[in-house]
Formats: C-alpha cells, sequence, structure tokens
C-alpha cells in the first residue's frame, strides 16, 4: 500500500518563494517612501503589504494548474487592490484628492503581481516609473500651483 503526500516541500522552491515575497516588498518601499515624505495618506507601511500580498496571491495562483484559475485569482487581486485605492480617494468641498496615493496603491499592487509571476523586470520598470512619475509630476504640480 503506497501512501501519497498532500504536499511535498521542496527546499528550492520555498526559497524562490521567500526571494521573491522580499523582492516584491523591497520595489514597492520606492514607492512607499515617496508616499511617506509626502505626508499622504498611505504610506511604509501600506505600499509594502499591498505589494507582498499581492506577490503571494500571485504565488498561490500559479501553483494552479489551470491557467484559467489563476487569470481569476490574479483578478480578485486586481480588484482588492482597486477598493484598497478606492478608500484613499477622497472629495472634500468640491475638491478630489488622494488620486495619485490611489494609482501609486495599484501601481504596487502591480510590482506584487509581476515579481510573483517571475518578471522582475516589469517589476523595476513599474517601481522606478511610479516613484519618478509621482517625484517629478509632483514637483510639476507644485510649482503650477504656485504660480496660479
Amino acid at each position: 500500500m503506497t501512501t501519497m503526500a498532500l504536499f511535498s516541500i521542496d527546499p528550492y522552491e520555498i526559497m524562490t518563494n521567500l526571494i521573491q515575497l522580499f523582492t516584491a516588498l523591497i520595489l514597492s518601499m520606492t514607492v512607499a517612501f515617496e508616499r511617506e515624505s509626502e505626508s499622504k495618506s498611505a504610506g511604509l507601511r501600506t505600499f509594502p503589504l499591498v505589494s507582498l500580498a499581492a506577490c503571494a496571491f500571485t504565488i498561490l495562483a500559479t501553483s494552479f494548474g489551470d491557467a484559467n484559475a489563476q487569470a481569476k485569482m490574479v483578478s480578485g487581486v486586481i480588484t482588492g487592490i482597486g477598493f484598497i485605492g478606492g478608500g484613499a480617494i477622497l472629495k472634500s468641498s468640491g475638491k478630489v484628492s488622494g488620486t495619485s496615493t490611489a494609482a501609486a496603491i495599484w501601481s504596487t499592487g502591480a510590482i506584487g503581481i509581476a515579481v510573483g509571476f517571475g518578471r522582475i523586470e516589469i517589476a523595476i520598470v513599474i517601481s522606478v516609473v511610479a516613484y519618478c512619475t509621482l517625484k517629478v509630476f509632483g514637483a510639476i504640480k507644485e510649482n503650477q500651483s504656485e504660480a496660479d
């Protein structure tokens, strides 16, 4: 009589997954530092957690053999991240604020998903471009507001 293990522990896979999770955490820190330095509603805790969770869900999704199941899982993650980002958007006195923070939350989710799928190059580009967009265009917007 043979017994079948419910799961097998592969040390290489465990190490790879840990490296992916750590990478997602680190790459999201650029955006987190920028948002924190601007005293935005989300910062050093929110962005890394979003990226880490998105990466973890993506790693789990890749363990499914069915591409359709993977797509559904990632779709759910993207929807959940959108929900979190929606909480960062505020409307007061006819003005809307927090849309950049919401977009940055979504971007860090994309970082986590990219890392989870093993597409580190995409995650790095998202991290750098998101940081530069927030920094450069934030400064331009601030200078323009002062000129008005």
